[in-house]
């Protein structure tokens, strides 16, 4: 299972966002992982002032890791040109890299993005 970025944020927040039954799902999976590009966008938006974290973002990054007891999956090249080869259905590149993620290594995706649905993968939400 991958968390989207959204889930990720939603989850070191308390995860109210998330239904009770997303949260046991996550509790029983045995590893949960997270995009090594959820780093990128958490901090994008922090850089940018669209989101306020209480340190900086390699230190509650790593906090939230350690908390949650969550693995981060890298970026590999097949990952990469997998994701310019999808179809043109979401314009989000970390979205993307996301979904590609999910697509080759068939893992459901934790999301409250709709349009991950159009890519062929399980959604969780």
């Amino acid at each position: 299972m991958i968390l989207d970025t959204c889930a990720l944020l939603w989850l070191a927040q308390g995860a109210n966002e998330l239904s009770e039954a997303v949260r046991k799902r996550i509790d029983a999976e045995s590893v949960v992982y997270v995009s090594a590009i959820t780093g990128f966008e958490i901090g994008i938006k922090a850089q940018k002032g669209k989101l306020k974290l209480p340190a900086r973002v390699t230190d509650w990054f790593g906090s939230v890791l350690d908390h949650h007891d969550l693995e981060v999956l890298p970026l590999d090249l097949e990952v990469c040109i997998d994701a310019t080869e999808l179809p043109a259905i979401h314009a989000d590149p970390c979205d993307r890299l996301i979904i590609a993620t999910a697509r080759r290594r068939r893992m459901p995706v934790v999301t409250a993005d709709p349009v991950f649905r159009r890519y062929d993968i399980e959604v969780v939400f």
